[in-house]
């Protein structure tokens, strides 16, 4: 089971440098929402059944976690877990926890389920770092510096431009899921696309690696 808390504090941004060309490079794929266990599980779980059925589990490794710890080692929500099972995506597995502070070379990408979110996160790197990065956030907690795997708005990638966040289903009925799935479906593939695009993974590749089994290392 996974630790109930991601702490990662203890890990400086180191400054940018080149990497990716190894073929054996494991690229870290990380979604945050409030509590972890509607919009950032969901968010794995479909991100990880599209590695999958690419061929690239041994070439991308997929995770989520919360900004709050309030659901701390729960599954995630059962109605969220029934809309994903009928539309076949599996939540087994995953249980909540909440990020203590995200060290950036940690994870390749990180994407934020909402606008709040991303500020949390933001504000979580800039105090992890505040030796090394003195006076990032700007009146409206943005950083004032640019490294490509900072956090990421996940709905920038979706390809219906109608609201910048993924509303929060908790409180509503099952409509609310049903949409939530619809948006997270939709983004995680323009979002895998992407990360494609930018990895060099080509359509070959991912032949390739299903062929091979798509296991990823132990």
């Amino acid at each position: 089971m996974r630790a109930a808390v991601i702490d990662l504090e203890r890990v400086r941004v180191p400054a940018p440098f080149p990497r990716y060309n190894q073929a054996c490079y494991m690229i870290r794929v990380l979604f945050v929402c409030l509590g972890n266990i509607c919009r950032s599980p969901l968010a794995e779980g479909v991100f990880r059944k599209l590695v999958a059925d690419r061929g690239l589990s041994d070439r991308i490794e997929v995770d989520s976690a919360g900004t709050g710890g309030w659901h701390a080692g729960e599954p995630p929500d059962r109605r969220m877990r029934a809309t994903a099972e009928s539309r076949g995506v599996s939540l087994d597995g995953i249980r909540a926890r909440q990020v203590k502070a995200v060290a950036l070379d940690e994870f390749d990408y990180v994407f934020a389920m909402d606008r709040e979110n991303l500020r949390d996160l933001k504000a979580m790197a800039a105090r992890a770092n505040d030796q090394a990065l003195p006076g990032r956030l700007d009146d409206d907690s943005n950083l004032l510096w640019a490294r490509d795997n900072s956090p990421l708005l996940f709905r920038t990638f979706d390809p219906v431009k109608d609201d910048p966040d993924v509303p929060d289903p908790y409180y509503g009925g099952s409509d609310g899921f049903t949409r939530v799935f619809e948006i997270v479906d939709r983004t995680s593939r323009a979002i895998l696309d992407h990360i494609c695009r930018e990895e060099g993974l080509s359509p070959r590749d991912a032949a390739s690696n299903q062929e091979g089994g798509g296991r990823a290392p132990a």
